[in-house]
């Protein structure tokens, strides 16, 4: 079937499903189905039968979230001191995408503690000042093995997973589900006492912990669940009604439960209905849950004060049923990215509508809300895939309405391409795409029915993350490149740092840069923004990073490039401490690693291990470096260490 037609039948069935279901039928620019009321499983039976249509299509969906976008905080000073006055007013906090949405993460502090995991336990470090400081706990979790925590006041959220072995029998013979997910543990802890954390809450999932955000004192986290196949298989393969099998289970405070009972479980379509998304609001001080489950699921999280967007990629076939048994909506098997839009209002959770673009997104930061539009950055097809076996990928930008209907587009930038790192800052957006030499292009939003290119440019290497200065200058850190004598690629090679000028809009330029290492240097924060901290008003710019390098006897030329550029040995891993300004770029201002002379001699020196450096933050003049084994200070002028904190 044609492009034509299938618009045609496609448009023709929407017309009649929204007649069905009593609803207006909206202008839908780009073809999104609008759905105004969230359709709900009308029985177990339904619920069934929508799993095994999923199942038995093969096709996979994947879902993201987001949080409202705007100009992020890093290094924001508190509003209120610690305990007794004692705590420092200047002190960073986590990088986060959005001010006034906390994100979770491995580390916190409230200007005097310092909290963070080793292993399975929470340690609470009184750390400022540093002349009186001392760890005054270590709780054990118990099996637990925790992955990120939120502190607000006296409260600390906890969020981790544990292993529940569990068997399903047949005769004498034990049986595996057929997808095991996991288990997600949420702990809610009084820290008043940092000597002593009571535990006052604790919530059991089957499943798998996504994300999660904290907006005030109510926290939404995100869970995928997955149901178990195997007891509800039949010998043909169909899935038997079983209802205490098929929905996973939660425990909150010792009393099990299922996650929803089947008439409260959200169906969206064209979702495909392959397992279960529940979006939970918990407040810290009431200590009540609220919580919406939704027949999906996830993959990532942007959400914002007052609204969150969960998004994802899906496949859909000719004929595919996606709305209810009479229902049938046609459309070609393309990459789709769904968007479900819920509003958030003090702890409670309600759907507001649906749309959904061409392409697939990259991460959180490919996603705004600004002004009352959702916007988002997609890469349509794959990099690989040239004109010889199919279409180019292509990279687009859209916007849509309060009402999730697609209102701009802005399509088809770098051919061939595929997107690296994107930013919106209010009215702009910065898009980077990669395959050869890395294209910033500054894309202005201002109107949202008309999206276009103001400028780009071309330079060698990519940026996996932006962060922005001010208004006009953003910091990208990625890998440098070369480009290959043979095929159409590069070779990446050592860390990138750059300062981009986006003041001159049609001519962004690269003010600085720097290669840090051979092939093989990396850092934690080029794939993850938490550990990148920088602060404007203190120039400074923290990042740890595995230097990579090959000693210069047996650096070679490549021959044209032909042959693949070999990799550097590993030297040093911990955090690189920079002085950042406009006017000299990146000064290099010491270096501060967790592995001594005695380890290193002991066990050589690898990547990812207890010593690595993962984050740092700051308080007043000490900066503050973290690994699974140590908390390490220096002063954030001179770096001359102060003291260490060992978790033995």
């Amino acid at each position: 079937m044609n492009s034509e037609k299938t618009f045609i039948a496609l448009f023709a069935v929407l017309s009649v499903a929204l007649l069905i279901s009593g609803c207006t039928s909206p202008e839908v620019p780009g073809g999104n189905i609008q759905l105004k009321e969230p359709q709900r499983f009308a029985s177990y039976n339904e619920m069934v039968k929508a799993f095994s249509e999923s199942r038995n299509s093969g096709r996979s969906y994947g879902m993201d979230v987001m949080i409202k976008g705007g100009v992020p905080m890093m290094s924001q000073s508190a509003s209120e001191t610690a305990d007794s006055g004692r705590g420092s007013t200047d002190y960073s906090t986590t990088n986060i995408q959005v001010e006034g949405v906390d994100e979770a993460d491995i580390v916190k502090s409230d200007g005097r503690y310092i909290y963070n995991f080793s292993k399975n336990r929470l340690v609470i470090t009184d750390a400022y000042p540093i002349d009186d400081s001392e760890i005054v706990s270590k709780t054990e979790l118990k099996g637990i093995y925790p992955t990120e925590m939120f502190v607000e006041g006296d409260k600390l959220l906890l969020f981790g997973n544990y292993s529940r072995e569990e068997v399903y029998f047949q005769g004498a013979m034990p049986y595996r589900p057929y997808y095991y997910g996991g288990n997600t543990i949420v702990q809610l802890y009084d820290v008043s006492d940092k000597a002593d954390p009571k535990l006052e809450k604790e919530i059991e999932f089957d499943g798998r912990y996504l994300t999660s955000r904290l907006i005030g004192k109510n926290a939404y986290f995100v869970i995928n669940s997955w149901p178990d196949y195997y007891p509800i298989m039949s010998e043909e393969g169909e899935l038997i009604p079983q209802e205490e099998n098929i929905i996973p289970r939660m425990v909150e405070d010792g009393v099990e439960k299922r996650i929803a009972v089947a008439t409260d479980v959200l169906y969206i379509p064209p979702m495909p209905a392959e397992s279960f998304v529940t979006i939970a609001a918990l407040n810290l001080d009431s200590e009540e849950l609220e919580k919406e489950t939704v027949a999906g699921s996830a993959e990532s999280v942007f959400a914002s004060q007052e609204n969150i967007y969960i998004s994802g990629r899906a496949w859909l076939a000719p004929e595919t049923p996606v709305l209810k048994e009479v229902e049938r909506i046609i459309v070609g098997d393309v990459e789709k990215t769904i968007i479900n839009k819920f509003a958030l209002d003090k702890g409670e959770i309600k759907f507001v509508g649906q749309g959904n673009v061409p392409g697939h997104i990259l991460n959180q930061f490919s996603m705004d809300e600004y002004n009352g539009n959702f916007r988002i950055a997609t890469t349509l097809g794959e990099v690989w895939r040239g004109p010889e076996i199919g279409e180019q990928s292509k990279n687009n930008l859209y916007v849509l309405d309060e009402e999730m209907n697609t209102i701009g587009k802005l399509e088809d930038l770098a051919p061939g391409e595929k997107i690296y790192s994107a930013r919106f800052m209010g009215a702009k957006a910065y898009m980077v795409t990669f395959k050869k030499v890395d294209p910033l292009f500054v894309i202005d939003v201002s109107d949202p029915t008309n999206p276009r290119v103001l400028g780009k440019l071309k330079i060698p290497g990519y940026s996996d993350y932006l962060h922005p200065i001010d208004e006009t200058h953003i910091i990208g850190i990625g890998k440098d490149t070369i480009e290959s004598g043979y095929g159409d690629f590069a070779w990446y090679q050592g860390m990138k740092m750059a300062i981009f000028d986006v003041s001159d809009v049609a001519n962004p330029k690269e003010m600085h840069k720097i290669v840090i290492g051979d092939r093989g240097t990396d850092s934690y924060a080029l794939h993850g923004h938490k550990a990148f901290l920088y602060d404007k008003e203190k120039q400074l710019l923290v990042l740890p990073i595995t230097l990579a390098e090959i000693p210069e006897e047996q650096k070679k030329p490549l021959e044209d490039n032909m042959n693949s550029p070999s990799y550097g040995e590993p030297v040093f891993q911990g955090a690189f401490v920079y002085k950042v300004t406009l006017e000299n770029g990146f000064e290099e201002k010491g270096r501060i690693t967790h592995i001594s002379e005695e380890e290193e001699l002991k066990r050589g020196y690898y990547y990812g291990d207890e010593y690595s450096v993962k984050r740092s933050l700051y308080m007043e003049n000490v900066l503050y470096t973290l690994s699974d084994k140590i908390l390490k200070a220096n002063d954030l002028t001179t770096l001359e260490h102060l003291k260490d904190f060992v978790f033995n």
